[in-house]
């Protein structure tokens, strides 16, 4: 803002939904309850990422992100929103106000650059699985994290200096649950056709232009699928990404109905409309990836039960099969196409112990370090081939 506007308003009101004390405690006892479940289930998926060493790969390190911002987003505006439902306190000062409008555009942003990240991830997992380890790469999947984050942050810098840059003649109601760009534009009495402008030309780049991404990999992903000849290896393949694509229908399809929906008569609908949005749908993702994603169910069931760290001895981590059926016979690298066997790999525990003790170095290749990955692109010999048969590949391998 210019310097009159910042010594004539130093705090502004949030109206929520005054006019309705029933409705916002209602509201409180409901969005505490999710609001705990949000911090809780995407700090435990953050702790399964960093303890578990299955989970030690791009589309649970993008996942982790995810759920720092989901956590990070809710955080900067509930919070204060709940004080404001019990009616203690209606009003946030100037710095507040900009930094949580800061934060919410900021944050939003990014998750569309990161959806489509991880629709790239799995785009790769299983249209290119024998180059996953080279093209998603330690160094290359940071890097397109530090690019989502960068991107996110630099963008929601701009529109909000060219917001704070408005006059405002004093106007500080804000009706709204909490400081959102839209709400506090509509306070400015002087011309925002530059803002309007920008952020257009932001929604277009950062909301569509992934979007568009991430609809693109499915299609390619879709027809990939199509071509594996039995229904179980389609089954396995679409396991791979189901739980990613859940999460895109519901987080864009809560912003198309929240932005091109027909404007409601009341304005206390679009205000309940966008609490949904910033408040449910974070807390969604730990769910979705919990219910669709076997190696997570695995990983929480073993830190319940206390095994997480002993779980290294007992299982193989380059690839999904306990070590006792690994002695039964090698993993074999297969395509979509066909799924026929392009190269016999074998684990260290698929072969004998040296005298000290220790496994033979792990030779084997697998194109993705994921357990829904190597379900839909490699399969197990056991049952396919006679021991002597499986024995005779892990000796050639």
């Amino acid at each position: 803002m210019k310097g009159g506007n910042q010594t004539a308003v130093t705090e502004y009101v949030l109206l929520g939904l005054h006019e309705h004390r029933n409705l916002e405690l209602v509201l409180f006892v409901l969005c505490l309850g999710v609001y705990s479940m949000n911090v809780l289930g995407n700090a435990l998926l953050i702790g399964l990422n960093v303890l578990h060493p299955g989970l030690h790969n791009p589309m649970y390190f993008f996942l982790s992100n995810l759920s720092l911002m989901d956590i990070c987003g809710t955080s900067s505006f509930v919070p204060l929103m709940l004080v404001n439902f019990l009616g203690a306190q209606r009003t946030i000062s100037f710095p507040g106000c900009a930094v949580q409008m800061y934060l919410t555009l900021a944050l939003g942003s990014t998750e569309c650059l990161l959806l489509a990240m991880m629709a790239y991830d799995r785009y790769v997992a299983i249209c290119q699985p024998l180059r996953y380890q080279e093209l998603m790469s330690r160094q290359t999947y940071m890097r397109m994290a530090v690019l989502s984050w960068g991107t996110g942050f630099a963008n929601s810098l701009l529109q909000s200096i060219l917001v704070w840059c408005l006059p405002f003649c004093g106007h500080n109601v804000i009706n709204h649950f909490f400081c959102e760009i839209l709400a506090v534009l509509k306070l400015a009495c002087g011309d925002i056709s530059l803002n309007a402008l920008a952020l257009m030309v932001a929604t277009a780049v950062l909301t569509l232009a992934p979007l568009l991404l991430i609809c693109l990999s499915y299609l390619f992903i879709l027809a990939t699928i199509l071509r594996v000849p039995s229904a179980a290896g389609r089954h396995k393949a679409f396991s791979t990404c189901s739980a990613h694509l859940t999460v895109v229908v519901v987080f864009y399809g809560t912003i198309s109905f929240m932005y091109f929906k027909p404007k409601a008569k009341d304005a206390n609908v679009d205000k309940i409309v966008a609490l949904f949005y910033g408040v449910v749908t974070p807390s969604l993702n730990p769910i979705i990836y919990s219910l669709r994603n076997a190696e997570v169910k695995a990983a929480a069931l073993a830190l319940l039960r206390g095994g997480l760290l002993s779980r290294k001895a007992s299982h193989c981590y380059c690839c999904p099969l306990p070590v006792s059926r690994h002695r039964l016979g090698c993993a074999v690298v297969m395509t979509f196409r066909g799924l026929k066997p392009l190269k016999f790999v074998s684990c260290s525990c698929c072969r004998p112990t040296e005298a000290g003790g220790a496994s033979a170095p792990h030779r084997g290749l697998h194109p993705s370090g994921t357990q829904d990955d190597k379900a839909a692109t490699i399969g197990n010999t056991a049952g396919h081939h006679d021991k002597r048969e499986s024995n005779k590949a892990c000796t050639d391998s």
